[in-house]
């Protein structure tokens, strides 16, 4: 069972379904299925047949998006047109980047040379700078972390250059070093802009793990820097490294309330973005009035959820903190302020040895949409908690204090 052989071309025949399937955004994907591969049954009747000229619309149109309509044969004909069919012969060619067969579980040696791009100590430290908080990461070995930044190159950036385009094949994984950047979405014919990164963070990982089309298209803002890594590098080492995590922290993740209305292949992409994190009996994890970075499940141990209180006040004059809440196991805190995008409401500290999963702001706004109304809800609860402990909810010091 270790070495399960993938047929040949099976790869690429749910890839081409799959990115059908993201264009067309169809209501019902199994009558989308059956037409899709009634199609390509067909198209592979043709090719075995005589040679005859091509019928129209089988040269690969761009479909447009739209649903697969079965209601009458005027629109499903006029479907036939611009649903695009793989012809069979291509399984006998190379695959595309995000239909290569890829398993992180099978042990082999690498046999791939070493991608180094040289740099000056200057560039050097500029990198580790750049990627001392990518969680993505945080689990490598000091001599895996070595070899990526090693591969990792520079690439600068202008104003409104696109750095990546929504349905493209993923090539390079990209660390931000500085600058501005849109994340921009389309469907429908509609783009829109679902988030931004601010001068930090990271992306483009997501088309590598999965060899999936890029699902977003990011642009400069502004004049910037990035440090790129191939997705030769980046799968051989990081998607590797990721699977060993995915095996340890995946029952984890299933058993946290939060991510139970979540579809599997979600939080299986939640694992792969985690990092985790130990903390010391007392030592303060996130701090009252801190710009919001990351978001926190606990592993194992407890944390206290503490505020400074308006009216209670040291011998030294200063806001007394009062704990409000304390999160055990399988619970989570620090969503607040990525929720209301506001400062840190509360700090927290561990108590005894801590562990905790971390996931950064953009993963988090990226992957936990679903989450977000569960999350909001707990907004009104944790005024309910500051009511039962100063008789108010608005008893607090501003937290930018």
């Amino acid at each position: 069972m270790s070495h399960i052989q993938i047929p040949r071309g099976l790869m690429e025949l749910l890839q081409g379904y799959t990115v059908e399937v993201l264009r067309r955004q169809p209501p019902d994907l199994v009558d989308f299925a059956v037409d899709y591969f009634t199609r390509l049954r067909e198209a592979r009747a043709q090719v075995s047949s005589p040679p005859a000229s091509p019928p129209s619309g089988s040269q690969g149109l761009e479909p447009s998006p739209g649903v697969v309509a079965d209601e009458n044969e005027e629109i499903q004909s006029e479907d036939d047109e611009d649903l695009e069919v793989p012809i069979p012969g291509r399984f006998d060619r190379r695959v595309s980047v995000c239909a290569e067969a890829y398993n992180p579980d099978e042990e082999e040696e690498d046999t791939d040379p070493r991608v180094i791009h040289p740099k000056t100590d200057l560039q050097r430290c500029r990198l580790q700078e750049s990627c001392k908080d990518i969680l993505l990461f945080k689990n490598l070995d000091q001599e895996q972390l070595s070899q990526v930044l090693d591969a990792m190159f520079e690439r600068t950036v202008k104003v409104d250059e696109h750095v990546i385009d929504q349905g493209d094949d993923g090539d390079n994984f990209y660390v931000i070093e500085r600058g501005t950047y849109d994340i921009l979405v389309t469907k429908d014919n509609q783009t829109r802009s679902v988030g931004q990164y601010d001068n930090r963070g990271s992306f483009g990982e997501l088309a590598l793990m999965y060899n999936t089309p890029r699902a977003a298209t990011i642009v400069a803002t502004s004049e910037g820097s990035l440090w790129g890594l191939d997705r030769v590098t980046f799968r051989r080492i990081i998607v590797k490294n990721n699977a060993k995590k995915r095996k340890m922290f995946e029952s984890f993740i299933e058993s946290v309330p939060l991510f139970k209305s979540l579809e599997v292949s979600e939080r299986l992409k939640i694992v792969d973005v985690i990092g985790e994190k130990t903390y010391k009996d007392g030592e303060r994890i996130i701090t009252q009035g801190d710009k919001a970075d990351c978001f926190y499940i606990i592993e194992s141990g407890e944390v206290s959820i503490l505020i400074r209180s308006k009216t209670k006040a040291n011998k030294d004059g200063g806001n007394v903190e009062v704990e409000i809440a304390r999160c055990h196991k399988g619970q989570y805190f620090g969503e607040l302020a990525l929720v209301t995008n506001q400062p840190r409401a509360a700090s927290a500290y561990a108590v005894g040895d801590v562990k905790c999963l971390v996931m950064d702001v953009q993963a988090f706004e990226r992957l936990l949409g679903p989450c977000m109304d569960i999350m909001k809800r707990n907004v009104s609860h944790y005024e309910e908690q500051l009511v039962k402990v100063f008789g108010s909810s608005m008893d607090l010091v501003d937290p930018g204090q």
